[in-house]
């Protein structure tokens, strides 16, 4: 049963995990932790729900785990200030289409809650209520985070580029 969901929503799941991570180390390691999970709570996956919010729920959840471990790393607690540290976690590239690559900045720097409903409806084409599913929160919560996220992107982009919505 595993390895028919790997199969229909692996590639999926991967293009998820290479969205949020910086790097394609860390998107194979939480793409590996995702199936690991799964695997372990299987038997908690209601059936007659969709599976794919289920499984993007388990890999933010687990993203935002890996997050909180490394903010509570003590190689990145050994910074003097908080803009150091900031300038430090700003510094890793997000990952780009050369194409686009002022828009891609601008997500990376929105807040974790925007940039990730960001990422599960424009990049992974998920719908208002699978979001709503896979980050537990109602689907007007889902709309509003949209709303600000946009407002913001617009904010910073008009003014860096100039470039008209």
């Amino acid at each position: 049963m595993i390895n028919q969901y790997i199969r229909d929503y692996g590639k999926r799941l991967y293009g998820l995990c290479t969205v949020l991570c910086a790097n394609s180390h860390e998107a194979e390691d939480l793409y590996q932790e995702t199936w690991l999970k799964v695997v372990k709570y299987i038997d908690r996956f209601d059936k007659t729900k969709d599976f794919e919010p289920w499984l993007t729920k388990i890999c933010v959840n687990t993203y935002r785990s890996t997050l909180r471990r490394v903010a509570r790393s003590p190689v990145l607690n050994s910074f003097a200030t908080t803009e150091e540290k900031e300038n430090l976690l700003n510094s890793v590239p997000a990952p780009e289409h050369t194409d686009y690559s002022d828009l891609y900045a601008a997500i990376a720097r929105l807040p974790e809650k925007l940039r990730i409903t960001v990422i599960l409806f424009y990049f992974k084409d998920m719908e208002i209520n699978a979001v709503s599913d896979a980050l537990g929160i109602p689907p007007g919560t889902v709309k509003s985070r949209l709303n600000k996220a946009r407002t913001k992107l617009k904010e910073v982009l008009t003014d860096e580029t100039d470039l008209q919505f």
